[in-house]
């Protein structure tokens, strides 16, 4: 008798362990800042470039590609009263929507790491890879029609040329995955403007 109700009380606790032991587990899941799989990468991937890490080569990447974008754009506005060709139109509003965004997101990063935001009057035309000079922007705004399409074409490849050099290099030396990331895409849809530009080139 007296070892049936040893038995039953090793049981009892043996029960009353296990049942601790899960209840404990759900308690754990529930704890801020102990979440499993994807919260934590969630909140880990949505974090902003200013609070991960970056490095001098990140820093140099956005404060050049910040005045090289804001060239483009002004370039690209010429096209709206001075284009004669309806592609080429269309390709300065498709320069015009994607690096009016990205020039906002850079501008965020340099805030949030504590850098400056260089202007584009602050940089040297002819300077940096791919900028036009003032002579260049002078000739460009004094162009319309068919000669303004060829001018256009002809600056915007070198100017692109110029920011795939620069996110190559941001590829190769950059430690912030969301500023290398841009600049991937920087590279991927400036090709294929290039391209394009090619073959109105080759049409004009």
């Amino acid at each position: 008798m007296t070892r049936t109700l040893v038995r039953r009380a090793t049981l009892a606790g043996a029960t009353l362990t296990l049942a601790l032991l899960v209840a404990a587990c759900g308690d754990h899941d529930a704890m801020p800042g102990m979440q499993h799989g994807g919260a934590t990468t969630t909140a880990a991937g949505s974090a902003s470039p200013g609070t991960a890490a970056f490095n001098d080569a990140d820093a140099m990447f956005a404060q050049m590609m910040v005045p090289h974008h804001q060239q483009a754009v002004e370039m690209a506005d010429l096209a709206d009263t001075r284009a004669a060709d309806p592609e080429v139109k269309t390709l300065a509003r498709q320069i015009k929507a994607a690096q009016g965004p990205e020039i906002t997101t850079m501008t965020g990063w340099l805030s949030s790491w504590g850098k400056p935001v260089p202007a584009m009057s602050d940089m040297s035309h002819g300077g940096m890879s791919g900028m036009m000079s003032g002579t260049d922007m002078a000739k460009l705004k004094a162009a319309t029609g068919k000669d303004f399409d060829r001018q256009f074409c002809t600056m915007m490849i070198a100017h692109h040329q110029g920011a795939i050099a620069m996110s190559q290099d941001e590829l190769r030396n950059g430690t912030n995955a969301d500023a290398k990331a841009l600049a991937q895409r920087i590279i991927t849809a400036q090709q294929a403007e290039i391209d394009t530009m090619n073959k109105i080139l080759a049409r004009l």
